[in-house]
């Protein structure tokens, strides 16, 4: 609940804030914790007994530790509570804010870390001006009438649940929000029935969500129990937004809803919809960006040509911490950003994402998307999600899939009905002649990425059982 103040303390004080996913192991927060050399670590009372585990680790001692909640809390193994870091009132009073001028674009404001779907976490250095940059460029496109200069701001409420470890919960619920004067309510943790009731209870008008929220309201039928008239608009940004849920989403609900595309080494958002678009856009560059699509050869690529994103602009991190071979090998030395996202721009400037570089899938060199076919089966109404990734069979490439069914459909739909089903809307090379295995759950963080990393395991694993059972017949017929 007091995050946003710690954040806007710390960060306004031109010290450097840095989250945890509460969910990782404490192998995982010794890395960060050394990786980003913490001095003071502040942890929810749930949490303290890794907390001490990590800390001892990396030699951070006791006393640079505090339990952080929205209630006091008594000390606990020598962990006291955050209030005993905090000055006195009258220390308060005096408080003067460093002003920072062109110091802005090389003080470290933020080490966010990226989510880790490949390899471990990288520290991504985000400066003062970096941040300031991100959040006019999207109150510039998503706000174009607000006067942010004299007080003629928009009214909305605000339902916070986007994790704030994540830069999408740092730049909307607290910068963007504090900046634009929004009322915000916070949620502890996300509880789908919850977060229905919050919406009814406190009227709340905008929404910022991630697509696995998207799916849950249409498809669960908890949605139907709740009034949300009175949201006027939904923002979703994260992980791919398909123009088909985009909307059923907009449909049902009588919404205005439009999606972003961004990533953690552009501090949050770098290409935005203004409007609801339903041709599987993300939108346009944001305001003061370069962007251009370069080809495996490192050409520059046309319109309507697939290419990876390069950007350039006052949001583009300084780097990533500690690791400056990494910060080589993703930023050029004239400043293009190199994203790893494939993706198509038409001549209106509008930019659709395709896929990752490192996760498309090379069928008879042909490239698949993964994102394209999960887009796909959710539109199935058996599917309540799905991830795609690539399985080498005898040798060749060829997509498989991971499927989440909904409660009524187990037991009646079987993986070759998902497959057979697939083959009447894709191309050949599209059709999943890896398979299709039925999961509990599909893996993801808590931005609703997908965990690509996982789902490959879990493919390497399939290996032998699949090549097995087709006993060696050529996959070839079967396209």
């Amino acid at each position: 609940m007091f995050v946003p103040v710690a954040y806007i303390g710390i960060v306004g004080n031109t010290r450097a804030f840095s989250a945890i996913n509460p969910v990782c192991t404490v192998n995982e927060v010794v890395h960060q914790l050394k990786d980003s050399q913490a001095k003071a670590l502040l942890v929810h009372p749930n949490m303290v007994k890794n907390a001490i585990l990590a800390a001892e680790e990396v030699g951070l001692p006791k006393g640079s530790i505090f339990q952080f909640d929205d209630e006091y809390c008594e000390e606990v193994d020598g962990i006291k509570d955050w209030t005993m870091m905090l000055g006195s009132p009258q220390e308060a009073k005096t408080m003067q804010w460093k002003k920072l001028g062109t110091e802005s674009t090389t003080t470290l404001a933020t080490v966010n870390y990226s989510s880790g779907t490949t390899g471990l976490p990288k520290g991504v250095r985000i400066s003062h001006f970096n941040l300031i940059a991100n959040v006019l460029q999207s109150i510039a496109c998503l706000w174009p009438r607000a006067d942010i200069h004299h007080g003629q701001m928009v009214q909305e409420r605000w339902l916070g649940f986007v994790p704030f470890y994540h830069a999408y919960g740092q730049m909307f619920t607290t910068l963007i929000a504090l900046k634009m004067n929004f009322t915000v309510y916070i949620m502890k943790q996300f509880v789908f029935a919850d977060y229905l009731q919050h919406i009814q209870d406190y009227k709340i008008s905008h929404l910022q969500v991630v697509p696995p929220i998207l799916v849950m309201m249409i498809k669960r039928p908890e949605t139907a129990r709740y009034n949300l008239k009175s949201v006027q608009g939904i923002f979703s940004a994260a992980a791919p937004l398909s123009s088909k849920l985009q909307s059923l989403v907009a449909e049902k609900f009588k919404v205005d809803i439009v999606q972003g595309w961004g990533m953690t080494e552009i501090t949050c958002g770098g290409i935005l919809q203004q409007e609801r678009d339903d041709t599987d856009t993300v939108g346009q560059l944001l305001p003061n960006h370069e962007c251009k699509l370069v080809d495996d050869e490192g050409n520059e690529v046309g319109y309507d040509t697939p290419g990876e994103i390069y950007i350039r602009g006052p949001n583009i991190c300084m780097g990533y911490f500690n690791n400056e071979q990494a910060t080589k090998d993703t930023i050029t030395e004239d400043g293009w950003l190199k994203t790893g996202d494939i993706a198509i721009v038409d001549k209106r400037g509008f930019f659709q994402i395709v896929d990752r570089k490192k996760e498309l899938i090379k069928v008879n060199a042909l490239q698949v998307a993964p994102a394209e076919l999960e887009a796909m089966l959710l539109e199935h109404n058996d599917i309540e999600d799905a991830a795609v990734t690539g399985i080498k069979l005898f040798d060749e490439e060829w997509p498989r899939a991971y499927v989440q069914l909904r409660d009524q459909a187990k037991g009646r739909v079987t993986p070759r009905d998902i497959q057979d089903w697939l083959v009447a809307r894709k191309a050949k090379h599209k059709h999943l002649v890896g398979g299709v295995m039925f999961v509990d759950e599909v893996p993801k963080l808590a931005s609703g990425k997908i965990q690509r990393k996982v789902v490959r395991e879990w493919a390497k694993r399939d290996i032998l059982a699949v090549e097995k059972e087709l006993n060696g017949r050529s996959l070839h017929a079967k396209l």
